[in-house]
């Protein structure tokens, strides 16, 4: 556990960091905890010091880090930053933290414990996150979640900080959305979770995937395939002894129907085992009951000696805690019995070598594990849970508050509702599980409400209150409507009328992130040229138009096939679209210059594109990755 202490991103941040992109300039300092202005807290992210006597807290929402004092489970005094946080990681000699937050123009920063005083400001990407030490105390590696690449792709990064030379030394372009990294205890190799599939959707695999670098740069990254359906991933830590790697997801049952959530019909929750000598996936293991959902794993942690893995369940508000020993004995007994491919589709795998235990809080997302103690920090409760896990135990959580109890406000509810997978029949999923920051999970899926077997992409919720209708054919009158059939007919449940009023007022608090195709808030010359061909020979703005760029109007251009030919779909907005990739209504376009190509426009019917020059299509895909 001393090669590195390092923590994950808690993706619901950035929907929160209305001023996601922007500087903050306040002097931090070191105060007296709790803080006594009320303030909603959202701890998202922890890190022990060596002796296990000290944690160190992320507050997302409260800007700051709280230092918790073991012994006493009380927090002993706070560092003002300021910043929408994002995570942390202690340094080597423990004097030291380096910081992240969600902003735009990215920067590491080095904080010094003692005074609470930031250090040195390193710039790294865009909304960066899951900062890593090197075993040798020398580098960071950080996750930026959100980058570009070339024309027309949004792509992730890694950033390499040299602490000595004080700069970024290098940066490796990864698939999308790195949320979460780890290095290996020989500090060779880095393994990032990234968060969402990068393919097109209309295909039969779609998958998020795990990519290894490694750290010399001798060899190629090295590309991990998950099974059908991974998303989501939401962590990732090597085990103690080094020898493999654990990281969350969901798996999505997209190709099925979604008419029953009945023994993971429509979505499953896993974790998938990585050999990080090997560099290969072992397998993917079902965290999820035969008729109780797990939903939304979150975070890792492990036990010193490696023998028991613990993980999050955000949806649930538990932790599952798995006896490797037994896991990796019944893998071994699959294998030689050639049943090894069944384990992911295996919902009773882990009856008898898994504990389920709940938490006193809600929304959990990081923790670390002292000794036989889980402390596990809940994101809506502003609270810790404290669980002794010993194999012979029948724990019940303790609970901390990390602060003063504050009223909920109808959004800050609503975003509970729309995590809680307890509104859920069996609690499978929530509403964040295929709109993940209440955006899109990549994915097509055959929903109910406009007939079977014609699945689509899903959309993103950003501003659908303000651009009615809502559903890509405008099946449902209004957001409103969506929100309250998505919890009739997606979660099969019932629920009071308040509750969907408070997901309604979530969604409608949602601010777009600055677009990573901007150069300082700018748009680049490239996208200046296409905002003439946008607003002039292409015609796009004759249906994107005004603030929302948006007519509210529905069209048929010409992209509908087999039983959607000659269908109108709504005009959506074009608001963050760098975000939502795949594109079209089915996602068979990955990116906006491949939808531009006559192949998906033909007739010009979805704008005047047919006769632009490549240059001119870079172009206009760069203003429209811009907005």
């Amino acid at each position: 556990m001393n090669r590195r202490i390092k923590v994950l991103l808690s993706l619901t941040i950035v929907t929160l960091a209305v001023v996601a992109g922007q500087l903050f300039m306040n002097a931090p300092a070191v105060t007296a905890a709790p803080a006594t202005t009320p303030m909603y807290l959202s701890p998202v992210a922890m890190a022990p010091n060596k002796a296990g006597t000290t944690i160190y807290i992320v507050q997302a929402t409260a800007n700051r880090i709280d230092v918790f004092d073991v012994a006493s489970e009380k927090v002993t005094k706070s560092i003002d930053l300021g910043l929408p946080l994002t995570g942390l990681a202690l340094s080597q000699d423990e004097t030291k933290l380096y910081v992240t937050a969600a902003e735009t123009d990215g920067n590491l920063r080095t904080v010094d414990i003692k005074t609470g005083k930031i250090t040195a400001t390193t710039r790294v990407g865009h909304t960066p996150m899951s900062p890593v030490v090197s075993p040798d105390g020398k580098k960071v590696y950080i996750g930026n979640r959100f980058g570009r690449q070339g024309t027309g792709v949004s792509i992730g990064s890694i950033s390499v900080v040299d602490l000595a030379l004080g700069k970024e030394v290098k940066t490796e372009h990864v698939p999308r959305e790195p949320t979460a990294i780890d290095i290996s205890n020989d500090g060779k190799s880095l393994i990032i979770a990234n968060h969402l599939p990068a393919t097109a959707s209309d295909q039969d695999y779609a998958a998020a995937e795990v990519t290894i670098i490694d750290v010399d740069g001798k060899n190629d990254p090295i590309k991990i395939n998950l099974p059908n359906g991974a998303m989501a991933l939401r962590g990732v830590e090597v085990s103690p002894d080094g020898k493999m790697a654990a990281v969350t997801h969901m798996l999505a049952r997209f190709h099925l129907p979604t008419t029953q959530l009945e023994r993971g019909w429509m979505n499953t929750n896993a974790i998938s085992l990585i050999d990080v000598a090997g560099k290969k996936l072992i397998n993917t293991i079902l965290l999820d009951d035969v008729d109780h959902g797990a939903a939304n794993p979150w975070a890792i942690a492990w036990t010193a000696d490696s023998q028991t893995l613990c993980v999050t369940h955000a949806g649930t508000h538990e932790i599952s805690v798995i006896d490797m020993k037994a896991l990796m004995a019944k893998l071994d007994k699959a294998v030689a019995e050639k049943k090894d491919k069944e384990v992911q589709n295996d919902l009773s795998f882990l009856v008898g070598i898994r504990r389920r235990l709940k938490l006193a809080g809600n929304g959990p997302r990081s923790m670390t594990i002292i000794g036989n103690k889980a402390y596990v920090c809940e994101y809506f409760t502003d609270s810790m849970s404290v669980l002794d896990i010993s194999p012979d135990s029948r724990p019940v959580a303790k609970a901390i508050a990390l602060g003063p109890k504050i009223a909920m406000t109808p959004a800050r509810k609503g975003e509970m509702f729309f995590n809680d997978a307890q509104l859920c029949f069996q609690m499978w999923q929530s509403c964040a599980t295929c709109h993940p920051d209440g955006r899109t999970d990549g994915l097509n899926w055959d929903l109910m409400n406009d007939g079977m077997g014609n699945p689509k992409s899903t959309k993103s919720l950003l501003l659908a209150h303000r651009t009615p209708p809502a559903m890509i054919t405008g099946i449902r009158a209004s957001a409103e409507v969506g929100v309250r059939a998505g919890i009739r007919f997606i979660q099969f449940a019932v629920r009071p009328e308040e509750d969907a009023q408070a997901i309604d007022a979530y969604l409608k608090a949602m601010t777009p992130i600055p677009s990573p195709f901007l150069v300082n808030g700018e748009l680049t010359a490239s996208a200046k040229r296409g905002k003439i061909l946008f607003d002039g020979v292409a015609g796009c703005a004759a249906c994107h138009n005004g603030k929302l760029l948006t007519d509210l109007e529905k069209y048929d251009v010409g992209t509908g096939k087999e039983s959607e030919a000659k269908k109108e779909f709504d005009t959506p907005t074009l608001v963050e679209i760098w975000r939502t990739a795949p594109y079209l209504y089915d996602g068979r376009a990955v990116t906006i210059v491949e939808l531009l190509k006559p192949k998906y426009n033909a007739k010009d019917l979805h704008g005047t594109t047919t006769k632009l020059t490549p240059k001119q299509k870079a172009d206009l895909a760069e203003y429209i990755l811009s907005q």
